[in-house]
């Protein structure tokens, strides 16, 4: 048999266990991530690629998989193209027989300084927090998350009802150095448990938290968790849901203040107290949905749009249609170019809004 025949009658096979990532639009592509099972490295190949790869299951040969390329794609898969396609797949570990690659030793990250670093905080991040899945597994059962979330709703309805009078009573807060020093304290634990929220709700859906630590920048020291596979799980709810599991436990942590402030009478003590720590805690959990990186929801609007890296590329986009006009950016599809146009005048305006919202807020207490 000669080698080119030998090359045709080769049934590659893919390795138990690599991932696949969803479709997403990155520029005028259509990309895939392919996670090694092993190693956990990833790399994104096109539409095109995928189609053959994920089709690799030791059955089918060249000759096989041609028809069915041509019949998709309304050309047929070249024997170069084919051989290229191999090798990439046998250098990065992921058929069935090929060495796992070298894991190329991470770029060593700047040294700590009191200003600013990072350390992890316990060795095994994801037994960690495998043993507080356990712990809180009754409470993510639907018969608690229902009613849960129907009180956060309600919540909202509250703080929009009961708006102005919030605003007059945290106005009191001036001159009270003690109930301000609360209310930050509070803050500094809604966003430490943000960060285990994301890494529960991560282990929920079969997700793997690989660091625990704590960061500091100047005087501000927050915890963080870093969840390295959730984009590789399916289904578009669970990447959803661990985005925005951290700004939902904000709320939920203020529903008891909810409740208190319903009960204060109007010249209770309490009232600045309680007004202030529920308008900053809102502020805290509905800023992170706020879909502009590197916040929550920017990522879970990345997630619903299938995108990814949207604001770099939104920028790649409108600086090559400042460049080149209309052009320039022919070889974007036209859902590529309606969207990075839609995200890039919705970002400008969310910043106004923004500043708008916090000098009509910064005005109202300061009177």
């Amino acid at each position: 048999m000669t080698a080119a025949a030998a090359r045709r009658a080769y049934r590659p096979e893919l390795r138990s266990g690599v991932r696949f990532s969803p479709p997403l639009l990155r520029g005028p592509r259509t990309v895939r991530l392919i996670r090694h099972p092993v190693t956990g490295s990833a790399f994104e190949v096109g539409e095109k690629e995928h189609f053959l790869i994920a089709r690799l299951d030791g059955t089918r040969t060249l000759d096989d998989l041609a028809p069915l390329y041509a019949a998709r794609f309304g050309r047929r898969v070249g024997e170069e193209h084919w051989n290229r396609l191999l090798g990439l797949l046998g250098t990065r570990g992921l058929l069935v027989g090929a060495p796992d690659p070298e894991v190329a030793a991470p770029e060593p990250a700047p040294p700590n300084s009191l200003w600013r670093g990072s350390r992890p905080m316990v060795r095994d991040a994801g037994a960690t927090t495998a043993r507080l899945h356990r712990v809180l597994r009754p409470v993510l059962h639907p018969v608690v998350q229902l009613p849960l979330a129907a009180a956060v709703l309600a919540l909202l309805g509250l703080l929009a009802w009961q708006a102005g009078p919030l605003v007059a009573a945290a106005g009191g807060l001036t001159g009270q150095p003690a109930a301000l020093a609360g209310i930050a304290l509070f803050l500094w634990f809604s966003i430490t448990v943000h960060e285990l929220a994301h890494g529960v709700a991560a282990r929920h859906y079969g997700g793997h938290v690989t660091e625990i630590g704590l960061k500091w920048r100047g005087p501000a020291a927050l915890l963080y968790c870093t969840v390295d596979d959730y984009l590789f799980l399916p289904g578009l709810r669970a990447k959803l849901v661990i985005a925005g599991a951290g700004a939902y436990l904000n709320m939920a942590l203020l529903l008891p203040f909810g409740a208190w402030w319903l009960l204060l009478s109007d010249d209770a003590a309490e009232r600045p107290f309680v007004a202030g720590l529920l308008l900053l805690g809102t502020i805290q959990g509905l800023g992170n949905l706020v879909p502009l990186p590197p916040l929550d929801g920017y990522r879970m609007l990345g997630h619903a749009l299938g995108t990814a890296r949207l604001a770099p590329e939104t920028r790649a986009y409108l600086a090559l249609r400042r460049s080149g006009g209309a052009e320039a950016v022919a070889g974007y599809p036209p859902r590529a170019r309606r969207l990075y146009t839609a995200y890039a005048s919705g970002a400008v305006l969310l910043v106004l809004l923004a500043v708008a919202a916090t000098a009509t807020l910064l005005f109202l207490l300061l009177r």
